[in-house]
């Protein structure tokens, strides 16, 4: 039975998907900067529209004349994310009002709270640093962090419980391919702020070369200068030659692992998530390339970012299920541990408590 608060955190949720992938669109029509200022858009809660704004902004902001779809794409993505930051407001207080209610988390929907301020910095920052890659990237990571930290309030309020007990083996499987995944997600914030998306255009070589020129030093400087536009990106050829590279071998690297997850899963008799997980990757895959023989059509990079925020809840689903917890049964004068090899019995419902557990 689904706990109090499930439907409000499933509706945080379906939000939080929505502003990473407005996010996604505004970064890939190069509307990151649509509006100069933070929170507001020249001066404005909305973008000049009458002459006597239109005139405000162009005395205010002379570098940066008002372009409204831009703006629009921005403001759009930012009155999103405000509704969503009052939702986990409102999940962190039903949490705090209900603190001693019998299995209701508390510090998840709090350290959700605190990774939403965080993101709301970076976003300020995005605009403030011009699009600084550091910080682009950060605040995508932060975007998807809030997305499957939200999920995963979603399934513990739903009333689903993880299996009793599986494999250490699987777990460990489990837990590479979340982190790599998180990683491979890295990469591809890294690509996009860099602007090296388009850096190679053939598959599977690059630039018709197995082994490509390519500057991995400047390509992954980390320490780049703040203060220039980086609109367009500030990177040479060859740097983002590297970034594009570098994302390739992880799609390689992270395939492989989800691959190996998904035939643990099939040993332990989980063939469902397995299949939902091969089915995310593949989709996955097929955006990547198309994105390469296309030429980064829109649609199909926003489709890209949809897809990882996917695969991403995929994982985090895999390792809901890859805990292994315990069930206390409570018994007139003692507690019997009951372990189950695989799932739980349909008797087993009087969970008391969560707890981890290592054979």
């Amino acid at each position: 039975m689904a706990k109090a608060g499930f439907r409000l955190a499933l509706l945080a949720t379906l939000l939080a998907l929505v502003v990473v992938l407005l996010g996604a669109y505004t970064r890939l029509t190069h509307a990151g900067l649509g509006c100069p200022d933070w929170p507001g858009c020249y001066g404005f809660i909305s973008v000049p529209q009458s002459e006597a704004q239109l005139a405000h902004a162009e005395l205010h902001f002379p570098d940066a004349p008002v372009q409204a779809d831009k703006g629009w794409s921005e403001m759009v993505h930012r009155y999103f994310a405000g509704t969503l930051g009052l939702l986990i407001v409102l999940l962190a207080a039903r949490a705090w009002s209900q603190r001693r209610l019998q299995d209701q988390p508390l510090k998840l929907p709090l350290f959700i709270l605190l990774v939403v301020i965080a993101q709301a910095a970076f976003g300020m920052w995005t605009v403030t640093l011009k699009l600084w890659p550091q910080v682009v990237t950060g605040h995508l990571l932060g975007g998807f962090a809030t997305l499957s930290l939200l999920f995963l309030l979603t399934l513990r309020l739903s009333g689903v419980l993880p299996a009793l007990a599986v494999p250490r083996r699987l777990q460990r499987w489990a837990t590479a391919g979340l982190v790599l995944a998180i990683m491979q997600i890295a990469l591809g914030g890294w690509v996009s702020s860099n602007y090296a998306a388009v850096a190679c255009v053939d598959l599977p070589t690059c630039h018709g070369q197995w082994w490509p020129q390519a500057d991995f030093a400047n390509g992954f400087h980390l320490t780049q200068h703040i203060g220039p536009n980086y609109l367009g990106g500030q990177l040479d050829s060859d740097a983002r030659t590297a970034i594009h590279l570098t994302h390739r071998f992880g799609a390689v690297l992270l395939t492989l692992v989800l691959v190996g997850l998904a035939w643990q899963l099939r040993r332990v008799g989980m063939t469902r998530l397995a299949g939902l997980l091969l089915l995310a990757l593949g989709v996955q895959i097929s955006l990547g390339v198309s994105n390469v023989l296309l030429g980064l059509p829109l649609a199909v990079a926003v489709a890209h970012n949809a897809g990882g925020a996917a695969l991403l809840l995929t994982l985090v689903l895999v390792n809901y299920h890859a805990r292994t917890v315990l069930v206390r049964v409570k018994a007139p004068r003692f507690a019997r541990w009951i372990f189950s090899p695989r799932r739980p019995s349909a008797g087993l419902v009087t969970l008391k408590g969560e707890l981890p557990w290592r054979p």
